[in-house]
């Protein structure tokens, strides 16, 4: 059974940094993409970045050169660095896996719930101003 548990999320000024992991058990494949999404009830859902087991990245255009994604397969751990945290960037993120050589990776980036068969529960980031 795939699990993946998010955790790191919390409360923090404009301004700063947080730290996201994602750790996935029981995936039957070595070879995997794994994504941040969040979600916001007036902005609805957005793929934030993704990253592949060979080292592929992706991200949206409104975290680029804040965040910094990672994954540490010896450890199937996926990492979001967070910096230069704006309010905007307030929502519940969620990580979600899926086999990548049959990802689009630019389309798995816009379109995470068609890409993902695999979520988390997501963590909830709230930045105040």
């Amino acid at each position: 059974q795939v699990q993946l548990v998010e955790s790191g999320g919390g409360s923090v000024q404009a301004g700063g940094s947080l730290k996201l992991s994602c750790v996935v058990s029981g995936y039957p494949y070595s070879r995997f993409c794994m994504s941040w999404i969040r979600q916001t009830p007036g902005k609805g859902r957005e793929g934030v970045a993704l990253i592949t087991t060979d080292g592929s990245t992706r991200y949206a255009d409104s975290v680029k050169g804040r965040f910094t994604i990672s994954l540490d397969n010896a450890k199937n751990t996926m990492y979001l660095q967070m910096n230069s945290l704006k309010s905007e960037d307030t929502a519940m993120y969620y990580c979600a896996a899926d086999f990548s050589d049959f990802l689009d990776l630019d389309y798995a980036l816009e379109q995470p719930f068609k890409s993902f068969t695999y979520w988390g529960q997501g963590t909830q980031v709230t930045v105040s101003s």
